[in-house]
């Protein structure tokens, strides 16, 4: 069978990557993942993973289980591997010109066949590229298999039909038998009285008779045993003795031709052994790839974004510790609570402060946990796109625990293994990330901390990222003299005493080993004298501080939600003005074509009369009367319709500033505080809403309109979530993928009202479900102008740009 895993150098990896593994507890994760294999062999392998030395195999590893975990979902009761065994021992026996049994034989057989049907599930090279190409070189003897299956039948017996001798064999010894049975039955009815059962026994191989105690004279034979109380003898009889023998030398002639059909088949397994090898490594690779699939799925897991240059930032919103989360779902933990990592290219260092039980070492894992699980193609159970460069080792110093067998103490222990981290940083190629916790502890504090600054220092020059765990302070200044150094912090709750397990980035942690103290019960008398002792080295003082950095850093984060809030009702209020606004613009128009109707049908009528009453007077029978009236009736119509009689009728208003109006949007009255030099813009207050409305939107509290022309309405609330950037980048993507649909919906619709210009958003192509219901909901938008699939460059139909108004 191929080597395991045969594209990693195991010999590339250091010592200390070996102790780091263990101390990030990758084994663990491992033996969880072990429990979504679908085959023994997968799940061995599971449990003994070897992470990837290079970029490509880990992005060919992603790739894999993307594509099976996609057609996983689409096949009713997911992908299957019944049928398919673990051949290892078999084709070791049979390339050796060892003979193996029937049944394993038969185990080759099902796993041709079930390997056949696998790959007709699978090869796909347009949609599944990755794994096609896995089965590329795939040969699942089809030959092979229709001779196993002929010439065994289910259990691994040797069928008749193999071969003519020895279907002839069988024949023979069947009917020796069925000639021995015939006498034995035929001596059981004659000495019925002697006999001391009807059964017909067996003793080693040959069938006896029970006769009872002292008949042995009447019945001549062997006798093979006796009963355990010594009533019963069992006899063979002799006159079925004979044929026993000739029924043996044919037992022997049908398991002799057996055997040559057994060692003939895996002669030719011993043949194929090649294929056979390659087909096993390719079944392991499957497995493997369905285990990462179902075992991110289990996690609700995201691809990870893999970049080649190490100078990347990382990137990981809201990881939830894999370990922990088992623990969650399947012993009864705690809630996990998830820590985000946002480290800039530039950055090499960052100390994480905060108090002891805050989770400094959980984020120190996590994060390991996280590179390590992208190495390995794995999803990770986070939120959006986690972009993580690539790095070659994971390198940890993590636990104070004392070195017994080389009398080494805390201290000592840890810098044995930082030099053993130096030594593969020095010594093996590639970026490194470096975790170390509480560095420097364990000895002397001014000590301590002149060599962990030192080895910071140095590490800064040497790692692409070190993250280190400190309580001294020291360390907080660090960032100050150095720009590729950070501070970061666990969250602690003073008002209750707890941590809250939060990463707060920018931000050194404060002490809090009095409240601590206070709340497991110390001495009040103690505390408050070590708080004067703080008091007079000025530690309190640095504390303060950086209180005051945390309360201030939550009241922009209040504010900033705050301004989200007020900028989501305000879009909501446009919305809502424009769509009244749009209504009454229609009802005004239909009251304008009724007037006009009206006004058509009053000429109409008075067009008519005219007509009548000229046809009155060119009458002949016309009289002075007659033509007085008619002049008369015709003064009036005159005087009805003639402009400036129309004009009287019509009531001038111009409103003016502390005039109550009525804005005809909301239906709502209020008062004119200011107008435009143009008299076409008013500044009306209508309780605690202020706005600026052109002239056209109001009118008198009686219903009176203004006579000036009515300008075009352009109702606009500027924002900046409306001015445009139209290239993609990291803050007008959005990537859904792995949420459902209404889930998507909440993210969108908040990324909507915070970013500029058009935005990207990552759906994936799937069963495309999701990008489906994402278009109908973004239809019902008003402030969306239009959604189209974006550019083959950047995603094609897995991706759509949506187009804000």
């Amino acid at each position: 069978m191929n080597e395991q895993l045969k594209n990693i150098s195991h010999n590339s990896i250091g010592e200390a990557f070996h102790e780091s593994l263990e101390l990030l507890e990758w084994p663990r994760l491992c033996a969880h993942l072990a429990t979504f294999a679908s085959t023994p062999q997968g799940e061995i392998q599971c449990k003994n993973l070897l992470i990837p030395q290079h970029v490509s195999i880990t992005r060919r590893y992603l790739d894999e289980t993307l594509e099976i975990g996609a057609l996983d979902e689409l096949i009713e009761g997911g992908i299957s591997f019944y049928g398919i065994y673990d051949l290892n021992n078999i084709l070791r026996i049979c390339e050796k010109g060892g003979v193996v049994s029937g049944e394993d034989l038969l185990k080759v057989a099902s796993t041709l066949r079930a390997t056949r049907q696998l790959r007709r599930q699978i090869d796909d090279p347009e949609v599944r590229p990755s794994l096609s190409l896995l089965l590329e070189n795939l040969s699942t003897l089809p030959e092979l298999e229709k001779l196993l299956q002929f010439g065994l039948e289910e259990g691994g017996r040797v069928a008749d039909r193999a071969s003519q001798k020895l279907t002839m064999t069988r024949r023979q010894l069947e009917d020796l038998r069925k000639e021995r049975k015939e006498k034995l039955l035929d001596l059981l009815r004659k000495n019925n009285s002697i006999i001391q059962d009807t059964i017909i026994s067996e003793r080693f191989g040959r069938p006896v008779l029970a006769l009872k105690l002292g008949a042995t004279d009447q019945i001549a034979g062997i006798i093979h045993d006796t009963s355990s109380s010594g009533n019963t003898i069992f006899v063979e009889p002799q006159s079925v003795i004979s044929l026993g023998n000739r029924i043996s030398q044919v037992e022997s002639v049908a398991f002799q031709e057996e055997q040559r059909l057994l060692a003939l088949w895996s002669k030719e397994v011993g043949k194929n052994f090649l294929k056979l090898d390659y087909l096993s490594g390719v079944i392991l690779k499957l497995d493997l790839a369905l285990s990462r699939a179902r075992y991110g799925s289990w996690l609700g897991g995201v691809p990870p974004s893999i970049k080649d240059d190490q100078d990347n930032s990382f990137s990981i919103q809201n990881f939830r510790h894999p370990l922990l989360l088992w623990q969650q779902v399947y012993e009864g933990g705690d809630k996990v609570v998830p820590i985000s990592f946002e480290i800039d290219s530039t950055l090499r260092v960052v100390a994480i402060t905060g108090p002891n039980t805050g989770g400094k070492t959980a984020a120190l894992k996590s994060f390991g946990l996280a590179i390590l699980m992208t190495r390995f193609g794995l999803l990770l159970p986070c939120i959006g796109t986690p972009s993580i460069p690539w790095c070659n080792q994971v390198l940890a110093d993590i636990g104070d625990e004392q070195s017994l067998q080389q009398n080494l103490s805390t201290f000592s222990g840890h810098l044995v293994r930082i030099s053993k981290i130096l030594d593969d940083i020095a010594t093996l190629p590639g970026p490194a990330i470096v975790l170390l916790d509480e560095i420097g502890a364990g000895t002397d504090p001014t000590e301590g901390t002149s060599i962990a600054i030192a080895l910071l220092k140095v590490l800064a020059d040497r790692a692409r990222l070190t993250i280190a765990t400190t309580h001294f302070g020291e360390l907080k200044a660090l960032k100050y003299n150095d720009p590729r150094f950070e501070n970061a912090s666990v969250a602690f709750d003073s008002e209750t005493t707890q941590p809250t397990y939060n990463l707060q980035w920018g931000i050194p942690g404060r002490s809090n080993a009095l409240a601590i103290a206070s709340r497991l019960g110390l001495d009040q008398l103690v505390i408050d004298n070590a708080q004067k002792l703080i008091g007079s080295k000025g530690i309190n003082d640095v504390n303060e501080v950086i209180k005051g950095l945390e309360k201030e850093r939550e009241r922009q984060q209040v504010a900033a939600e705050d301004a989200a809030r007020l900028l989501a009702r305000t879009e909501l209020l446009h919305e809502e003005l424009l769509g009244n606004w749009k209504k009454q613009q229609k009802k005004s128009d239909d009251f304008q074509e009724r007037g006009r109707h009206k006004l058509e049908m009053s000429i109409r009528e008075g067009q008519k009369e005219v007509r009548q009453l000229i046809h009155r007077l060119r009458d002949a029978g016309a009289n002075g009367e007659i033509a007085r009236t008619t002049g008369k009736r015709l003064r009036e119509l005159q005087s009805k319709n003639h402009p400036k009689h129309m004009k009287k009728n019509v009531q001038i208003w111009f409103p003016k500033k502390g005039d109550r109006v009525r804005l005809i949007a909301l239906g709502k009255a209020g008062e004119i505080i200011h107008i435009s030099d143009d008299g076409l813009q008013l500044t009306v207050i209508c309780g605690v809403f202020r706005s600026t409305v052109d002239l056209s939107d109001v009118e008198s509290i009686d219903g009176l309109k203004p006579t000036i022309p009515k300008p075009e309405v352009h109702l606009k609330i500027k924002s900046s979530a409306r001015k445009g950037a139209v290239l993609r980048n990291k803050q007008n993507t959005l990537d859904v993928r792995g949420l459902r649909v209404h889930e998507a919906e909440a993210v969108i619709d908040e990324k909507i009202r915070n970013v500029d210009g058009p935005i990207w958003i990552i759906h994936g192509i799937g069963t495309g479900k999701l990008k489906r219901g994402l278009r109908v909901w973004l239809e019902t938008l008003s402030y969306v102008e239009r959604v189209e699939d974006a550019s083959q460059s950047e995603g094609g139909a897995g991706c759509s740009v949506i187009w804000l108004r």
